[in-house]
């Protein structure tokens, strides 16, 4: 049996090609325009269930790109800082110098020796301080598993 009437078409937007990707982009948690991270105290901590889906997506993704030359990544946890509230030691790790100026006043240059333009308006990127809780030892679960199963 069938009912004359139309079906009904899901109000809003049509659905994306792109879906992770638009929310890669709208999501500023752990990521930039080249990674996502997740912090991977926050992810073995997740519910039972969201932790076997997400073994079972991380499975079929290193199934897909596993022959890729992976490098071993390091990641910083970091924030955005306007250059002139950096100290000595931030300043290096960026690499960027300031010095005293013919006039006194404060020039900041890049490695290349090039000054900084408008340095109170130019916001960097420096290591600082990681908000994310780490897991402790004796915490719930192994901190190292056994390897993935192969599928």
């Amino acid at each position: 049996m069938f009912t004359p009437d139309p079906i009904p078409r899901p109000s809003g937007p049509p659905a994306s090609s792109t879906p992770l990707a638009d929310y890669l982009s709208w999501t500023r948690c752990g990521t930039d325009d080249d990674y996502t991270v997740l912090p991977r105290s926050l992810a073995e901590s997740m519910p039972l269930p969201w932790q076997q889906h997400m073994r079972d997506l991380l499975a079929e993704f290193h199934q897909a790109f596993g022959h890729l030359q992976w490098p071993v990544y390091r990641v910083v946890p970091s924030g955005y800082e306007r250059l002139t509230e950096l100290d000595e030691q931030q300043l290096s790790e960026i690499g960027c110098t300031m010095e005293l100026g013919d006039n006194g006043e404060p020039e900041y240059r890049l490695r290349d020796g090039s000054r900084v333009e408008d340095p109170e308006e130019r916001q960097v990127l420096v290591p600082r301080a990681d908000p994310i809780p780490k897991r402790h030892a004796g915490s719930e679960g192994p901190a190292t598993g056994p390897a993935p199963p192969d599928r």
